[in-house]
């Protein structure tokens, strides 16, 4: 085994395994995982998918996954920290965004079993940045962490990319009308613009009428559109919570909420926690999905 690590801001690992077993590691962000060679299934809350060489998967930030291993694999594990994101102000990037762009990923990633990669010139892409900063961790010289953090956005970008030319959404109908995944993708990528989720702004995107929109949505994701946009919202919440170091009036002035009071109120209502026992138990609540829990095997 070996584990390269450069002050925290990104762990990798690169591991050959012949059987799977639990890792000690506490996972509260997301980890890329590329298949070097190998072959065997990827099993995320009870769904199994085969992988082979070049796969390329997400790690959701629970204890919900495993990989059963049918011919040695190598695995290179390449983790984002929330280290990374408490003190990027110290790296020549634009932290808010960077946060954000990690957060979408995230926060949009239904931890569903599979390939996060559709494009193989994008899996092509993203296994040569994997493979860049996997090399300059080996030779970690005093600069090496502005280049990784450069080759880390691109592989972001790659990730988002992928998500929103998929259907990672969870539409309880399996409904054939594209539109509901098109009105998703956009509520997600502008939760913090409150004009832009107005049922009148939905109405004029999508081109329906302002009445129509909260039905088709209810119809199609079995929630009302309030419901959905809060609960999305405090999803963000709680990546902010454990991830970074924004105060809670900050966090509530991005996300549109009245105040902190509004806020706390709100969080304990759909959490069943308050925010201070949830920072301080640590574990995530709205991004749990309903098949996992912790009798999942591991």
């Amino acid at each position: 085994m070996q584990v390269l690590e450069a002050h925290k801001p990104f762990e990798i690992q690169e591991i050959k395994l012949t059987d799977w077993k639990q890792r000690p590691v506490k996972n509260n962000f997301f980890e890329l995982v590329l298949i070097q060679d190998g072959e065997g299934t990827q099993c995320i809350n009870y769904n199994d998918y085969h992988y082979t060489k070049n796969s390329i998967f997400l790690l959701p930030p629970l204890k919900c996954h495993s990989f059963t291993i049918e011919k040695p694999t190598r695995f290179v594990f390449l983790k984002f920290t929330d280290t990374f994101f408490k003190n990027a102000n110290r790296i020549n990037i634009d932290r808010n965004e960077w946060f954000k762009e990690a957060s979408y990923i995230l926060s949009n990633y239904n931890q569903l079993p599979g390939d996060i990669i559709k494009n193989e010139i994008d899996r092509s892409h993203l296994t040569s940045l994997v493979t860049m900063i996997l090399q300059e961790s080996r030779n970690y010289v005093d600069n090496s962490i502005n280049l990784v953090t450069s080759l880390m956005t691109s592989v972001l970008e790659l990730l988002i990319r992928n998500i929103k030319k998929s259907s990672y959404y969870e539409v309880p109908n399996h409904s054939n009308d594209d539109r509901i995944t098109k009105m998703l993708t956009y509520i997600n990528e502008n939760i913090d613009k409150t004009e832009l989720l107005k049922v009148e702004n939905l109405a004029n995107v999508f081109m329906m009428s302002s009445t129509y929109v909260s039905e088709f949505f209810k119809k199609q994701v079995n929630m009302s559109l309030r419901e959905y946009i809060i609960k999305a919202k405090l999803k963000l919440v709680e990546i902010r919570l454990l991830n970074s170091d924004f105060t809670l009036t900050q966090i509530a002035d991005e996300l549109g909420f009245t105040d902190v009071s509004h806020l706390s109120k709100t969080f304990k209502r759909y959490a069943g926690t308050s925010i201070r026992e949830f920072k301080n138990n640590g574990e995530y609540m709205m991004l749990k999905r309903g098949s996992c829990s912790p009798a999942i095997r591991l």
